[in-house]
């Protein structure tokens, strides 16, 4: 198949969904831009900041993609193509935009609060414990993932074979590892990472302190990034892997607590243009290629394979996508940051549908680029290998990206395989910190429900931070990238259906249609179940990996809690409604 045919076909489903079927969701809630937003109603310019549509959309996509819709779809596609792309674009029009974008509305509806602050006001105080220690659960996990994640794409080294230039011919370092010469790729990211931090608080001071316009931000942010780039190709730093876990975890507790505008949202701000830039790249090299005749080497279908590797289609091709299509992440994004930062309603439909649409086209992108751009038996040897080794998704992915750029415009692989790096690093971090600091709101509302007077300690952010920082570490520290991507992918999911379930509930009350929530609360319900009770029999019992045991455990007794108040809440609706009707008859 022609590397066009996908992408082509894709994009007018995409714009059609955020035209059309987004505008029926923003009817559904009766958008009305003369309500005030939480950001300013309860203005305070540390969490509650009104930001500018371009400038908040930058920060909520950096914060939602992070790296799963590229490591996701990279190791998806061991299925094969096709199930890759039906999940992606059909997942995203019909689940995760409408996800998305009614877990915004109902959050800002309600002054800004979480998604289990909604579920507390729905469903009962019960329900409001049960999703806060799920989605601390949850973004423990996740924080795991990406810490390793980040740890990985600042360290990476690319055996020069893998790309077939001649090390002389390019500026990048090379060093010899283990016999074998290798680009010394990671070190540039390192640089260019640290440069942008450093950045961050200067742009954050001009953005909502002097004002300047946006266009100016974003002049600026281009070239502070191009310069990070450049730097890192002369500069490379160069820190082992543990090392930066350590430096990463020191950064995060303290990035979980300072004012959003003084280096967080300026940091994304900054960094999603590398992302738009790469995705950019890709579009043209797609197109470049596509018209040159290139093809996709992946299979069409290979189902077995992947049953073979990761587990049957159904239910394990829905959780190992897990962003790109749906996302519990994206609601605790929306609840956590973006609805205390939107500054009209109508930016819902944009923030939330639109940004999901655009994850939606990036794993496409990642999709088709790894399906083209590298060997499909290499690419089996570099996040498969068959000899024991740890795979490298992050590493097939930028192989792929240099290949693509390489054969649809010329471009020199290893600057390819580079530009690669830095945009699945430019995601991890961002999504890094945003994470801890959604889990550091988490625990404070989870102190709150259980103590009538909340100990002073325990509402120092400080306190809560080292201790989603240090159970996130001692995570990420025992496990590998594989071994966490399949319980995280199973939260992740499964806090999106319980999303779905909080947000039909809210509807309900309201006596609002919620059946375009309730199918797919049904469905992620129905899938992520599926999952976790699988791998716990096929996975985690026969490798004793007790540690994930316990933790698949105690989510599905979770969502059962959480199934269980569902049912009650319906029971209970329907009671109140048959009242209503009796007493009307008297009326």
């Amino acid at each position: 198949m022609n590397i066009l045919i996908p992408l082509v076909v894709a994009v007018p489903l995409l714009w059609l969904g955020h035209v059309i079927y987004s505008r029926y969701i923003e009817k559904l809630f009766k958008m009305d831009d003369s309500i005030p937003t939480p950001a300013h109603a309860l203005r305070d310019d540390m969490d509650f900041v009104p930001t500018k549509p371009f400038v908040l959309f930058g920060h909520h996509f950096a914060s939602i993609a992070g790296g799963g819709p590229i490591i996701g779809p990279t190791l998806a596609l061991l299925y094969g193509f096709v199930p890759v792309w039906i999940w992606i674009i059909f997942g995203a029009i019909f689940i995760g935009a409408v996800h998305d974008m009614t877990a915004l509305f109902a959050s800002i509806r309600e002054r800004g609060r979480s998604m289990a602050e909604v579920a507390g006001a729905t469903l009962g105080r019960s329900a409001s414990l049960i999703f806060l220690s799920f989605t601390f659960i949850m973004l423990l996990m996740l924080t795991s993932v990406f810490l390793k994640l980040t740890a990985a794409s600042l360290t990476s080294l690319v055996p020069t074979a893998a790309i077939n230039v001649d090390p002389a011919s390019t500026p990048v370092g090379v060093i010899i590892d283990n016999g074998i010469p290798k680009f010394v790729i990671g070190g540039i990211a390192s640089t260019s990472v640290i440069i942008i931090t450093l950045f961050s608080p200067l742009l954050g001071y001009l953005l909502y302190k002097r004002s300047i316009k946006v266009f100016y931000a974003s002049v600026l942010c281009i070239i502070v990034g191009t310069i990070s780039v450049i730097t890192g190709f002369f500069c490379p730093i160069r820190i082992d892997s543990g090392t930066w876990m350590i430096l990463l975890s020191i950064y995060t507790i303290f990035a979980a607590g300072i004012p959003v505008w003084l280096v967080l949202q300026p940091r994304d701000f900054t960094n999603v243009f590398l992302l738009y830039g790469g995705m950019l790249l890709l579009i043209a090299a797609i197109v470049c290629a596509g018209l040159g005749g290139e093809t996709l080497s992946a299979p069409m279908f290979s189902v077995a394979q992947g049953d073979s590797k990761i587990g049957p289609v159904f239910p394990m091709l829905f959780i190992t996508i897990a962003c790109g299509a749906i996302s519990g992440l994206h609601a605790l994004v929306s609840g956590g940051t973006s609805a205390k930062q939107l500054s009209k309603e109508s930016h819902v439909r944009i923030i939330g549908y639109g940004s999901m649409v655009l994850e939606a086209g990036l794993a496409l992108l990642v999709a088709i680029t790894v399906g083209s751009g590298v060997d499909f038996t290499y690419y089996l040897g570099t996040v498969y290998p068959s000899s024991g080794q740890s795979g490298n998704p992050i590493l097939g992915f930028a192989i792929g990206m240099g290949g693509l750029v390489n054969k649809g415009l010329g471009m020199s692989p290893v600057l390819g395989t580079v530009l690669g790096i830095l945009m699945v690093e430019g995601f991890v971090v961002t999504t890094l910190d945003t994470a801890v600091r959604l889990n550091r709101y988490l625990l404070e509302e989870l102190w709150a429900l259980i103590f009538k007077n909340v100990p002073g300690i325990m509402k120092n952010f400080i306190f809560n931070s080292i201790i989603c920082v240090g159970a996130m570490f001692a995570l990420a520290h025992s496990n590998t990238i594989m071994e966490l991507w399949g319980i995280f992918g199973a939260a992740n999911q499964l806090l999106a259906a319980l999303t779905l379930i909080a947000v039909t509930a809210w509807l309900a009350i309201r006596k609002r249609r919620a059946l375009v929530v309730l199918i797919p609360a049904v469905f992620m319900m129905a899938v992520t179940l599926t999952a976790l009770v699988w791998m716990l029999f096929t996975k985690y019992i026969p490798s004793s990996n007790w540690v994930l045991f316990s933790a698949d455990v105690v989510l599905i007794i979770l969502a059962l809690g959480v199934l269980s108040i569902g049912i009650r809440f319906v029971g209970r609706l329907k009671t109140a409604t048959s009242s209503l009707r009796q007493v009307e008859k008297y009326l």
